[in-house]
C-alpha cells in the first residue's frame, strides 16, 4: 500500500495577498463615504440673484395701537400715513447673502466686542457671538430665576446669521428662511444697500393689519380658521420646553409657509421679530402725532441702554407666556443686539 503524499507547505507569506485585498477594498469604501460626506456650506454661494418683491400700500387712516392690551400700546389713536411700499416678506438668507456678497458686510455678532464698547464685560466674553433660544424645563416667573434675563437665552460663542445655534450649525437647506441674528444696525445697512429704509412702527403695524380695522389677529378676529388652521408661526405646547409644532414647525419656517395678510404680506405675524426704525418710549402713543409719525427723538433706556422698536413676534410666541405677534403689540431692544428669532423686512417710499 503506497503512502499518500503530504500536502505542500504553505509560505508564511501566503495571506498577505489576501489582507492587502481587504485593506484596498476598505479604503476604497472609506473614500466613497468622504467623497459623499457634504463640504463646508456657503450661504454666498447660494445667494438670491432677484430683487425682493414688494407690496404697494396706500396712503389713509387707520386706529394704530389697543385701549385693552399693555400700558404701552395705548392709547387707540388715529394715525394718517402716505403711500408707501413694502417687502412681501422678511428678508430670507438668500437675500442677505446677495447683501454680503456685494459688499463684504459683517454683522455685529459676527464682530469681536471690545472693552471699550462693554466695559463690564470679563474678557474672557469679548467674542463673537449672539443670544440663541435653548429649550429648558424652568417657570416663566421672573422671581425663579437664578440669572437677570430669561434662562432660555444663552449669548453663544460663534453664533451669527451663516451659524443660527453656534459653529458646526449652518444654512443648508435654510436660505428660504428669514435671516436672523440680526442687529439693528445690520439691518440699516442692508437697507440703504438695497436703496429701501425699515419702517417706521406707524408703517409697520398698518401693513400688518392688511386693511382690517381694529381686528385682534393679522388676519381677523380668530386665531385660527376652519379645522384648526394656522396663520403663523409661533410656539404651541410648554413654553420654554416643549414646542409640539402643531403649527408645521419647531423653530423658523421658510416665509410664505402661513397664509398672506390682506395686502398679500407673510409673516407680519410670528415667525421672526421684525426691525422698525423708531425708537421706543412706552408713552409715546400718548403725545405721537397723527400723520406720519416717526418715534421719539431718543429710546427709552433698559438696563442703560436706549431701545429701538421691534414688531410682528417671533415663532417663541406663546400664548401662555408672550402674545407679542398680534399686531398691536410692541417690543424692544437695544441697537446692538440680534438673536436667533430676530430679522427685518424694508420698506420704500
Amino acid at each position: 500500500m503506497s503512502r499518500a503524499a503530504p500536502p505542500p507547505k504553505k509560505s508564511p507569506w501566503s495571506f498577505v495577498p489576501f489582507v492587502l485585498g481587504g485593506v484596498v477594498i476598505g479604503l476604497v469604501v472609506v473614500l466613497a463615504v468622504l467623497s459623499n460626506k457634504p463640504g463646508p456650506f456657503d450661504p454666498l454661494a447660494e445667494a438670491d440673484s432677484a430683487d425682493p418683491p414688494m407690496a404697494n400700500i396706500p396712503g389713509g387712516t387707520f386706529i394704530m395701537g389697543s385701549d385693552t392690551g399693555p400700558d404701552d400700546e395705548r392709547p387707540a389713536h388715529a394715525v394718517t400715513l402716505r403711500p408707501f411700499r413694502i417687502d412681501v416678506t422678511e428678508v430670507t438668507n438668500a437675500q442677505f447673502a446677495r447683501f454680503v456678497k456685494a459688499t463684504g458686510y459683517k454683522t455685529i455678532a459676527e464682530r469681536t466686542p471690545t472693552a471699550e464698547q462693554y466695559p463690564d464685560a470679563p474678557p474672557e466674553r469679548l467674542r463673537p457671538g449672539s443670544a440663541t433660544f435653548v429649550a429648558i424645563e424652568c417657570s416663566t416667573d421672573p422671581r425663579t430665576w437664578d440669572t437677570p434675563h430669561p434662562p432660555w437665552w444663552r449669548y453663544t460663542f460663534g453664533a451669527n446669521w451663516r451659524h443660527p445655534t453656534g459653529p458646526g450649525s449652518d444654512l443648508r437647506g435654510k436660505m428660504k428662511h428669514p435671516v436672523v441674528h440680526i442687529a439693528w444696525a445690520d439691518a440699516v445697512a442692508y437697507a440703504e444697500w438695497a436703496g429701501k429704509r425699515l419702517p417706521t412702527e406707524a408703517e409697520w403695524e398698518y401693513a400688518a393689519r392688511g386693511g382690517l380695522d381694529r381686528q385682534e389677529f393679522c388676519w381677523g378676529g380668530e386665531k385660527q380658521g376652519d379645522g384648526g388652521k394656522f396663520f403663523a408661526n409661533t410656539f404651541q405646547g410648554v413654553f420654554p420646553h416643549i414646542d409640539t409644532a402643531a403649527d408645521g414647525f419647531v423653530g423658523l419656517a421658510p416665509v410664505r409657509s402661513f397664509p398672506p395678510n390682506g395686502y398679500g404680506l407673510f409673516d407680519m405675524s410670528g415667525n421672526a421679530w421684525e426691525w422698525c426704525s423708531d425708537w421706543y418710549d412706552s408713552g409715546y402713543y400718548r403725545i405721537s402725532p397723527k400723520d406720519n409719525p416717526t418715534g421719539p427723538d431718543v429710546g427709552e433706556p433698559d438696563g442703560g441702554m436706549p431701545q429701538r422698536v421691534r414688531r410682528g413676534g417671533s415663532f417663541l410666541c406663546a400664548d401662555g407666556y408672550c402674545r407679542r405677534y398680534l399686531p398691536a403689540a410692541r417690543d424692544k431692544n437695544p441697537e446692538d443686539s440680534g438673536a436667533s428669532h430676530t430679522g427685518f423686512r424694508c420698506v420704500k417710499d
